[in-house]
């Protein structure tokens, strides 16, 4: 399988970070290797191709940026690790479908080694614990290469989740690491989940 570079951004603000991976999937040709970008964001609302503005309850001072992902609603902040797949699909031979349940299983994989059974729902992407979130996961495929990718809540500001309705589900609860007993920094889940999903694609 082709090579894939890992990349970890540190606290980075998102609007760059975004434009940065529509620079890199509009420059990349046959031969450019496969990337994925570790980041953390200061709080941002991000709006889904999908999603309806009505779904932001109450941004405060929070930033609300539409953006070229699926999906509806989703807030990321310090204390998540988001991991954006820069992955040419075509020369995997990997369809969208294949690529959300790789990164859907990732998660579920990683929190399986610290005992907890986490699961995706077929009418929501992203992976639950109990019926709260603890990942949310929004793609975009260009020109047969994806961007965007997951968000794991390893020790958010969780009330943000309640000023919005997450992908568009009111009331939708939303978990963490921390609050399920798991210690870890972002950098070393990030680069767990990051493992995981590595070894889902090679498989």
């Amino acid at each position: 399988m082709s090579e894939v570079i890992l990349k970890n951004l540190g606290l980075a603000d998102y609007e760059p970070v975004w434009r940065r991976m529509q620079a890199f999937t509009d420059e990349r040709d046959a031969r450019t290797p496969d990337e994925l970008w570790l980041v953390e964001h200061p709080p941002v609302f991000t709006l889904g191709l999908n999603a309806r503005r009505e779904h932001v309850l109450d941004p405060g001072d929070i930033p609300v940026v539409p953006v070229d992902r699926g999906g509806q609603v989703t807030y990321h902040g310090p204390g998540q690790a988001v991991l954006y797949v820069l992955l040419d699909l075509r020369r995997r031979r990997l369809g969208v479908r294949a690529l959300v349940t790789h990164l859907e299983q990732a998660v579920v994989s990683m929190l399986a080694d610290h005992g907890i059974r986490a699961e995706p729902r077929p009418d929501a992407p992203g992976v639950y614990v109990d019926g709260a979130k603890v990942a949310a996961l929004g793609l975009r495929v260009r020109r047969g290469a994806s961007y965007h990718g997951i968000a794991l809540n390893v020790d958010p500001d969780l009330s943000a989740f309640g000023r919005i309705n997450p992908c568009g589900f009111e009331g939708l609860e939303a978990t963490s690491l921390k609050r399920l007993g798991v210690e870890m920094d972002v950098e070393t889940a990030g680069r767990a989940l990051a493992e995981k999903l590595l070894m889902k694609l090679e498989g």
